[in-house]
């Protein structure tokens, strides 16, 4: 399948995705924390500070025991690239799964974005994007 993008927004993207191996977690330290060692391993992690916060996301097996963190999330890559003046991109992926009451925590990269789900909800979610034109 191939992909197709416009630049207005009120046209629909058909997006190719693939699954990122592996169980994640989404971890909550204090806002100034030192960023942990184990939180830079992985073949994907994201670290993100705010005043508030310093959110890592990482595989789940490597959050220590004492760190509060949610696990038993799946992965899913938006194949990018996506030029910035794209508009749509990550809306066209995500309306389908919150059409279909689907919990998401979204990552966006310079080159694309990724967006997590329960694992639970994995089959649901492949249901709904397919429901919606996005393809694997």
């Amino acid at each position: 399948m191939a992909k197709q993008f416009n630049l207005s927004p009120m046209e629909k993207h058909s997006l190719r995705y693939s699954r990122v191996p592996g169980e994640f977690a989404v971890c909550r330290l204090a806002g100034d924390s030192a960023i942990p060692g184990w939180a830079l391993r992985g073949e994907l992690f994201s670290v993100t500070r705010t005043a508030d916060e310093l959110s890592i996301v990482c595989p789940a097996d490597q959050v220590p025991d004492d760190v509060k963190f949610e696990g038993g999330w799946a992965c899913f890559k938006l194949e990018g690239p996506f030029p910035f003046a794209l508009t749509g991109i990550l809306s066209s992926f995500i309306a389908p799964l919150a059409e279909a009451k689907i919990p998401i925590f979204a990552i966006s990269t310079f080159d694309t974005d990724y967006v997590l789900v329960k694992e639970e909800m994995v089959e649901a979610a492949i249901g709904a994007l397919r429901k919606a034109g996005h393809g694997k």
